[in-house]
């Protein structure tokens, strides 16, 4: 079967929306070798961001990841937050994509993430080996860059513009979900007893 997406196929919102949504193990029918290897970086970014904004419109927070292998660029594993949507609470888009990706050698992929990493998703990348981590916005959070590469991992900054203002949104239509998102339902208990 000759997959639909080749190297004379446009890099557009449209494709990159397919590919976000399309499971992970399906995507050979949709993505041929000559197409993955022209992806970049940015457009692996753009696929987590609509990962992002996947999570918001289920109601969740927007924070999405893809993980690709760094020699065929194929992607292994992507995944969005559903820390409301299946009431787990540490169902992050970096858990999330690893879990989709299972259990290979991280140390010969890249992940990227929307935004950057909690303690508990760069405790994980950094056991787990992953070479290097793609963030796409530190404008709203960040703090865990230098952990990660204390640890060893390449860590780049890739500001996306779409999910700084799409997390941005969240994070004043949602505080509180925001606030438990990052440190548990307890802070979120003692913010409102405060």
């Amino acid at each position: 079967m000759t997959p639909l997406f080749n190297e004379q196929t446009d890099k557009n919102e449209a494709v990159l929306n397919a590919i976000a949504h399309m499971p992970t193990q399906s995507l050979s029918t949709l993505m041929g070798s000559d197409f993955t290897l022209e992806l970049t970086d940015i457009d692996f970014m753009r696929i987590a961001v609509l990962l992002a904004k996947k999570s918001y419109d289920e109601g969740g927070c927007p924070i999405g990841a893809v993980i690709i292998d760094n020699k065929t660029r194929n992607i292994v594993g992507k995944g969005h937050n559903t820390l409301i949507q299946e009431d787990h609470p540490y169902n992050h888009g970096e858990t999330s994509a690893m879990r989709d990706a299972g259990r290979i050698d991280f140390s010969r992929t890249s992940l990227f993430t929307t935004l950057s990493p909690c303690d508990v998703c760069a405790t994980l990348l950094y056991m787990r080996g992953v070479n290097r981590v793609v963030v796409g916005d530190i404008t709203n959070a960040s703090g865990n860059e230098a952990l990660l590469r204390d640890k060893g991992v390449q860590v780049d900054i890739l500001e996306d513009q779409q999910g700084i203002s799409l997390y941005s949104q969240f994070r004043r239509e949602k505080p509180d979900q925001d606030l438990e998102d990052w440190q548990g339902l307890s802070a979120l208990c003692n913010h409102i007893i405060v």
